[in-house]
């Protein structure tokens, strides 16, 4: 079969698509608007009010290289958490044991004192298994959710997301929460020195093999940034102007980008229905429109509508489309890696949505769907690294990277180049890098320049 043409083969698909298409003129919008939030955040006057607050990370010291000895991390960040011990022998040879916890519903939604003596347990048994409980090793703390740092092992905890909502949390010092839950067993010897977000953790992570990397990103369930910021820059710090380290680590909790209304000219009815829907309407706007957690959800509304109006699996239906969250963003990644012409993943993926068929123009017009949203991210997110990258002023860069959307989706590496290069048009060099482990691997290293 040719090459799908949209306009052609399913029109209306393609007018439904073109609300979420970005023009040039609106990525350059975006990232000026972008780069005034972030003033707003850094500012000692505008912060109380900003949406994208730039925490200061109390991270200082990017890693040498240098470090070395044992180290455990803790690490936070959705349905699962991981526990590691982290032993940095050179410059190349960092040992990792690692071991992961499921967390069930009932935690994510029950008391908070629940959820860290199931951590504290976990920790336990692990140090158990490795004969360390009694080392009283430093561990990092990476704990993924919107943190008011006062200290590099001091968080406030500001807002649950990504389907926690655990009493007793918010507000409170979520170290002292952990710690407490270890010293409450007595059986076991840890100290956390730092708590980070898991973009930290992904630049510092990145920062050990790569010197120059100044930017962490995360594009998985949810979305977030970091970069490196002059320490003159960063109001909120108690003493910014006379501190002797040049240098600091900024948590923009970038999700938020847009609350205030200022990304509401490129959002669709679809991104709308979405947020209703969430259990946070009206809150981490710009992460709905990239983020893992979001993309498959925005495709099942298009792909509805497309049905209801008899232009998409005519004559087709079945219980599991019209199921919210059902249709994963994993399968974008999956239907988007079909060779051009071939839709074998998309009839899988179809087939298991309880809806069969072969019908090669449906299937073009589903992988189209897809990409049109997936597309939608990626620029989004090359607003978010043009944007940091003129920020700092640089002229060569890395950006250390994690997070499924962008391990696991066939284009979105190159989409991201092929954006950033037009909106720096030259102006800085960049490369991108698959950050490993940050939240593991990231965390045990700020625990080593923080001890």
């Amino acid at each position: 079969m040719m090459a799908a043409n949209p306009q052609r083969d399913f029109p209306e698909a393609y007018e439904l698509c073109k609300k979420f298409d970005i023009s040039d003129a609106n990525m350059e919008e975006i990232v000026q608007r972008l780069t005034k939030e972030i003033k707003m955040g850094l500012a000692k006057d505008t912060h109380p009010r900003a949406v994208v607050k730039c925490f200061i990370t109390y991270v200082q010291d990017l890693p040498t290289g240098k470090e070395r000895g044992k180290y455990l991390a803790l690490d936070l960040g959705g349905t699962n958490f991981r526990v590691l011990l982290v032993t940095l022998r050179s410059e190349t040879e960092i040992d990792i044991e690692s071991k992961s916890y499921v967390i069930s519903k009932t935690l994510m939604e029950g008391p908070g004192k629940d959820l860290f003596d199931f951590i504290a347990e976990c920790l336990s048994s692990f140090c158990k298994d490795y004969h360390i409980e009694k080392e009283n090793l430093p561990l990092g703390f990476t704990f993924s959710f919107p943190l008011k740092q006062v200290g590099i092992n001091k968080g406030i905890m500001i807002t649950w997301t990504k389907g926690f909502k655990c009493d007793g949390v918010i507000g409170k010092n979520v170290v002292e929460l952990l710690q407490d839950a270890i010293n409450r067993r007595g059986d076991l010897k840890v100290r956390i020195v730092a708590i980070l977000n898991d973009t930290t953790g992904t630049l510092m992570s990145c920062a050990f093999g790569n010197r120059n990397c100044r930017i962490g990103l995360i594009v998985g369930t949810g979305s977030n940034a970091c970069y490196v910021e002059k320490t003159s820059n960063t109001e909120m710090l108690e003493g910014y102007q006379t501190s002797n380290k040049p240098n600091m680590i900024v948590n923009c909790e970038l999700g938020a980008f847009g609350d205030n209304g200022v990304l509401d000219f490129i959002r669709t009815p679809y991104d709308n229905a979405v947020d209703k829907q969430s259990i946070n309407p009206k809150r981490q706007t710009l992460e709905k429109c990239i983020s893992g957690m979001y993309l498959g959800e925005l495709v099942r509304h298009v792909v509805v509508e497309l049905m209801g109006k008899g232009l998409l699996f005519k004559g087709l239906d079945s219980q599991a489309i019209h199921e919210k969250w059902r249709f994963q963003t994993s399968y974008i990644s999956d239907i988007e890696s079909d060779p051009e012409g071939s839709y074998r993943q998309a009839a899988m993926i179809m087939d298991q949505m309880g809806i069969r068929t072969h019908v090669e123009k449906d299937l073009a017009c589903l992988r189209y769907i897809c990409q049109t949203v997936s597309t939608r991210s990626a620029k989004l997110t090359s607003c978010v690294l043009a944007c940091l990258i003129q920020k700092m002023n640089t002229k060569d860069c890395s950006v250390g990277i994690d997070g499924g959307v962008y391990r696991y989706h066939p284009h979105y590496h190159n989409l991201l180049v092929e954006n950033m290069n037009k909106l720096l048009k030259g102006s800085a060099k960049f490369e991108l890098i698959v950050s490993e482990d940050g939240s593991g691997r990231g965390a045990a290293l700020i625990a080593a320049v923080s001890v």
